[in-house]
């Protein structure tokens, strides 16, 4: 027993850290398509921004962890909505820093995913995202958030373990490109309904009570980091 995990644990470090081949550019155009037609048409959006709420809530709370507050809990909510509370000082860099962290996430993941992606760390990327949705796991709150971060994840899971090298390679691609146009979209709903008159509670608005900088400049910064992020990762995943 003792020879076998000795063989196996060098064995699932080489997997994890090693490189895995290209996939053909048609692959890439492929996956680059279909996060389109689940990003772009209003009907499906609906759905698959729930995806987006799980990145933007768990850049909340990693934020809020990493700059020395206490995460007491997340919630995501099925009109893909949600909430992230910690504890600590109500002002400060690390508020300003858990505010500012949310709507820049999704974009930020992906323009890491496109960079591990063009270093061909395949499986590093779904076994990373794997851990993160199963550390946020353990703070969810409310039985849709569970549910839906269990389905994602577990979606993560079987394709890691279960997938071919070209099936992990599609879907690795596919969430990439996702996080890429899904991460510019919810900017510019935020954007849409501040117009309007909504959203007087949104990130842009705490944003703009913390630091006295207009809400429409942070807004203005997430529009930069989401477009930059696509950009450049886009880039990456297509070998430019």
């Amino acid at each position: 027993m003792q020879s076998t995990a000795a063989t196996a644990l060098p064995d699932l470090w080489d997997r994890l850290m090693g490189t895995q081949p290209d996939p053909d550019l048609w692959v890439v155009l492929a996956t680059l398509v279909a996060a389109l037609a689940v990003v772009v048409p209003h009907t499906l959006w609906r759905v698959s921004r729930n995806a987006i709420t799980i990145a933007h809530e768990g850049g909340h709370g990693l934020v809020a962890l990493l700059t020395g507050r206490t995460l007491t809990g997340i919630r995501l909510h099925s009109d893909t909505s949600g909430l992230t509370l910690s504890r600590g000082k109500p002002h400060g860099i690390g508020m300003i820093l858990t505010a500012a962290s949310g709507y820049t996430a999704p974009p930020l993941l992906g323009l890491g995913g496109a960079a591990l992606l063009a270093a061909g760390r395949i499986t590093l990327l779904l076994w990373l995202a794997t851990a993160l949705l199963v550390a946020m796991l353990v703070m969810i709150r409310n039985a849709y958030g569970v549910l839906t971060v269990v389905l994602t994840g577990g979606t993560f899971l079987l394709v890691s373990w279960l997938a071919g090298s070209q099936v992990q390679a599609a879907f690795a691609y596919a969430v990439v490109w996702f996080l890429l146009f899904g991460g510019v979209r919810p900017a510019f709903e935020l954007q849409a309904k501040r117009s309007r008159g909504g959203a007087g509670d949104s990130d842009a608005d705490q944003l703009s009570r913390l630091t006295h900088v207009p809400a429409g400049l942070w807004l203005f910064l997430f529009h930069v980091v989401s477009l930059c992020s696509l950009i450049g990762g886009g880039r990456w995943l297509l070998g430019m």
